[in-house]
Formats: structure tokens, sequence, C-alpha cells
């Protein structure tokens, strides 16, 4: 009785993995085909009043750059205006944006400072009461915009019941190191894979560089929720659709050093047992449609990574001595973890050593983000990676 419970969670975990990261991506490869024929529709005649709203705290080193970037755009000056929510900034954040906005009197800009440092969320929250626009395009303030990014946006809302479109983020520093080259590699694929759920419906998350809702269904987050994983979610329970267009796009410079990725991954984790609770509870295909099974393969199985491998590991400890297979899967995890290490020791300049001590990583990220949740250490504030600046 205990081998067979032990067998099943052995192959329930396998399968997690197995599906989050290859089974998932091969099934949506054949949907694309299946769907091949649908397009993404545009409307670039509708020009309805924007707001853009750039979060920053303490960003002095590049808010000025940004405010230079997001203003030369294509769409029309008349029907824009431009928020910068300063998240109770220290440096010379603010003051910065003040001569700024000094120089261009002629554009509507504005500067909204928090009364406390409650997070990016929180800010946002704070600043969509001053909002005019009847669409948020929202940002941060090291993400660069190219010329047709905003319009790009815009037009993508083209039927009442899209709430919700994300760009492209490039990032522009992939052949600098093997840390920003394995983020990227990562990432090209979650876009690729967001453009076939796009395509047949929805997606699963957006992205904080560049995205953007209608105003009027804008929703007060918790400050510590994270507006790429929690608005499509809430949308797609409100049968709203939330798209990805792949056109409008930003760049900005990804991590170059494993520590900074390292605490990126762990601050995206700061939820990971809510987003886990929200997979099981969108499994009714019945309500939900093709988001379930998007969100199952994309999500879930990957907000199940680290109990997973864990599962895969302790259960096989314990079927090592009833078979061949067992001491075999057994070897190959040792092997792929000593591997791991190996890439951690000697910053192994092999590709494959390398993005598996990557992946490994991105587990350990999700395990600390567990032990943050447990102990009370998740906050919605967090230190940026210097790098990425």
């Amino acid at each position: 009785m205990i081998k067979t419970v032990f067998i099943i969670l052995f192959l329930f975990s396998g399968f997690t993995i197995a599906w989050g990261m290859v089974g998932y991506n091969v099934s949506l490869k054949i949907l694309d085909i299946v769907f091949s024929k649908r397009k993404l529709e545009k409307d670039y005649t509708k020009k309805p009043f924007v707001t853009v709203l750039i979060v920053a705290h303490n960003e002095e080193k590049v808010i000025e750059k940004k405010l230079e970037n997001v203003i030369v755009n294509n769409y029309p000056s008349e029907k824009i205006e431009y928020i910068i929510a300063s998240d109770h900034s220290t440096d010379e954040t603010n003051n910065i944006v003040q001569v700024f906005i000094e120089k261009h009197p002629e554009m509507s800009i504005s500067l909204y400072n928090t009364k406390e440092h409650g997070g990016k969320t929180n800010a946002q929250n704070e600043a969509q009461k001053h909002a005019k626009g009847e669409i948020l395009v929202m940002t941060d303030a090291n993400s660069m915009f190219e010329k047709n990014a905003i319009s790009e946006l815009v037009a993508c809302f083209t039927s009442l019941d899209i709430a919700y479109v994300t760009g492209r983020l490039i990032y522009d520093n992939s052949g600098d190191s093997l840390t920003a080259n394995s983020e990227s590699t990562y990432w090209d694929s979650d876009l690729a894979q967001r453009n076939i759920e796009s395509k047949i419906y929805t997606i699963t998350a957006g992205n904080g560089a560049i995205y953007a809702c209608r105003n009027e269904w804008y929703h007060d987050f918790e400050p510590i929720c994270c507006h790429d994983f929690y608005m499509p979610y809430y949308y797609a329970t409100q049968k709203k659709r939330s798209i990805y267009n792949p056109d409008a796009c930003a760049s900005e410079k990804a991590g170059e050093s494993v520590r900074d990725e390292f605490k990126r991954k762990v601050r995206m984790n700061r939820t990971i047992l809510t987003s886990i609770k929200m997979g099981i509870k969108s499994l009714n295909f019945f309500k939900y449609g093709w988001f379930s099974y998007f969100y199952f393969g994309h999500r879930t199985c990957r907000y199940l990574l680290w109990i997973s491998h864990l599962m895969v590991l302790i259960t096989n400890i314990f079927l090592f001595s009833i078979g061949i297979q067992w001491k075999i899967f057994l070897m190959l995890q040792v092997l792929f973890y000593l591997l791991g290490i190996i890439g951690m020791i000697t910053k192994s300049k092999n590709k494959v050593i390398y993005l598996i001590y990557y992946y490994c990583m991105t587990i350990w990220a999700q395990c600390v983000g567990v032990y943050n949740i447990i102990t009370g250490k998740a906050k919605p504030v967090w230190d940026k990676a210097e790098s990425t600046r």
C-alpha cells in the first residue's frame, strides 16, 4: 500500500514537471497549427484618452532617460497624460521629475508621491485614482518603449471583452553574460507560449514593463500582489480577456548576475502559495474554458516545481530498492543536481551546465519564496537589481 502511494506521488510529481517544462509547450505548438487562421485584431482609428503611469522608487539613475523615452511616441499628444507615481522616493527621483515637468510645460505630466513606501502595486492603486485616461498604460522606470508601443497597446482594445493588453519585453543585454542569456532564452520561450494563448483566447500573465488595461476595470489589488500575474487571472474570472501584442515593444536589461536574478525570482514568488490556490480554483473547464487549460500548464505546474522536485526525489529514495528503473531514476536525479552544484561552484561557461544551474537556482528561489511566506518575511517592497539599471 505504501509502495503504491509512493509510486503515485512519484508519477504525479514527475508529470507536473514534465508537463510544465515540456509537454505543455508541445501541446501549444499543436494548437497553434489547429488555430493558425486566427490573427491578432487591431484598430488604429480609435484614439481614446490615455494615461501613462510610471512607477518609480529611488530611480534617479534612470528616471530622466525613461521620461525622455516615453514622451517620444506617435500617439496624439493632446490625448495623453503622464503620471509618475513615486513610491516615496528618498533620493533625487522626485526632483528630477519636477525639473523635467518644468522643461516640458506643453505636456500633461504630473508627479504623485505616496506618503509611505508601500511597493509598486500600492503606488499604482493610489495614482490610478488621479488618472483621467480611458486606457491606463503602465510601465517601469527602467523599461524603454519603442516609439509605437503606446499606439500598439491601445489598438488592441478592439472589443469590450478585452480588458488587458501586454507587450513584448526584449532583454537588450542577453549577450553580456550567461545569466542574462539564460533569462532571455527562457523569456523568449515564454513569450512564444503567450502568443499562442492570446490567439486562441487569453494569456495567463502579463509583464510589468509594458501593459495596459481599461481604467474603468482597474482593480485595487493587495499591495503584495503583482499585476503581472494577478490582472490576467482576475479578468479571466470576470469573463474578460487579456491578450499579447508582440508589436508593442519595450526593452530593458536582464540581471547580469545570478545573485540579482535570484533576488528577483524570490520576489516573484512572494505569493506562490496563493497562486497555487488560484490555480486549483481555475481548474473548472466548464466555467473558464481555455483559461483553465492554459493556467494549469503555464502557471500551476511551474508554481509546483519546488514541491514536485522534492517529492520526486524523496519517493525515489524510498523506491530505490524495488527495481532497476528506480535506481536509474535516482542516479539521473543525483547527476542533475550535481551538475547544478558544479555550475554554481565553478561558474562553468558550459551552456548546458549553466542552464541546469540556472534552473536549480530558479527552483531554490521558489523554496525561499515559500519559506518567506510561512515565516511572514514576504513583503510588497523590494530592493531593485542594480545590474538592470
